[in-house]
């Protein structure tokens, strides 16, 4: 039943890139459209993640629960640890969805029009980027759970350069989900052409910020590019996303086809994704100077894993068909309208 758990949280983890990086990268998309086609580009994204986007923060939440309930020791030394820039990051979510809502749903349309969209975008730069940075802090090497000082136990831990670039890569990265997503969000081809032309764009900065990782990884021993290229799962992983951009570059854009440039950007964050998880198996936290926490061997009760894992076998009959069946509901309403 562990490796059930385990499975559910490497899936749930792949869902909140996809999907929530598809919606905070709406307004990394916002961001960058400028003022001209700023209204534009806001109309198409509020008809885009509208519906939906309260229910990408599930899969965090999941994430949240499986690490509380199964890696206690886990979940509070990344808790701990890292408190700083995760209680950022939560601030950027309540922050995001408190302005989405009211951009859109106040009755009186004034000035704070203003505020609720620069909340808005601001906080979904801001948001990715300390959601990268814990990333990067988890897979650096410099958490150091002997730490006599504060500022080595919680500030340099994150605030150095390797986790500051995984934390602007997730910023491309998500503007790049967002831009393929928007492609088929809109029949208006000024957006779409926009929305291709951000693609590119974010995809470039995306592959010259992994170089930069791969760089500073290298500079500050950090194992990175011996767990991508030292084992054939990993290597073959980077290839094919590597393959797949290529393949979308030369013919996908070209296109337009919304379903199947989906499916391109999903497999190669998937298989990124995989490549970098299966490298670092079954260690989830690395430590400085010393081994770090291992999915294997800081598990919780047997007897709590095996509940757990039964739970999350028994919600997705409940969960998945009803967000299925919520995505099916919108997009026909789109359609209808």
């Amino acid at each position: 039943m562990l490796y059930v758990v385990i499975i559910y949280l490497w899936v749930a983890m792949l869902l909140y890139i996809l999907m929530g990086g598809a919606d905070f990268g709406a307004g990394i998309l916002e961001f960058f459209a400028g003022r001209k086609n700023r209204s534009q580009t806001g109309k198409v994204i509020y008809d885009a993640i509208g519906p939906i986007w309260e229910a990408n923060h599930m899969w965090l939440i999941i994430v949240i629960v499986i690490l509380f309930v199964g890696f206690p020791v886990i979940y509070s030394t990344v808790l701990t640890t890292l408190h700083i820039p995760i209680l950022i990051m939560l601030l950027g979510i309540i922050a995001r969805g408190t302005a989405f809502t009211y951009r859109h749903y106040d009755a009186i349309q004034d000035r704070l029009q203003i505020l609720y969209t620069k909340t808005f975008i601001y906080s979904s730069l801001i948001t990715p980027l300390f959601l990268g940075i814990i990333g990067g802090s988890i897979l650096s090497g410099r958490i150091d759970p002997r730490a006599t000082s504060f500022q080595d136990a919680y500030i340099f831990s994150w605030l150095c350069v390797f986790p500051v670039l995984v934390g602007f890569f997730t910023i491309a990265l998500f503007g790049f989900l967002a831009a393929v997503f928007i492609i088929g969000e809109t029949d208006l081809e000024g957006e779409k052409e926009f929305a291709v032309r951000k693609a590119k764009r974010f995809s470039i900065a995306a592959i010259v910020l992994a170089g930069l990782i791969l760089l500073c990884a290298s500079i500050e021993n950090i194992p990175l590019i011996e767990r991508l290229f030292g084992n054939y799962i990993s290597i073959s992983c980077v290839y094919f996303s590597l393959g797949l951009l290529a393949w979308m570059w030369i013919f996908s854009f070209k296109e337009r086809n919304s379903f199947y440039l989906r499916i391109i950007a999903g497999a190669q964050v998937t298989f990124l994704f995989l490549a970098i998880s299966y490298g670092y198996y079954p260690i989830l936290v690395t430590f400085k100077n010393e081994a770090g926490l291992s999915l294997l061997a800081n598990q919780g009760n047997e007897l709590t894993i095996n509940y757990l894992g039964r739970a999350m076998l028994g919600g997705s009959v409940f969960i998945l068909p009803a967000l299925g069946y919520l995505l099916h509901s919108f997009q026909r309403r789109r359609k209808i309208w």
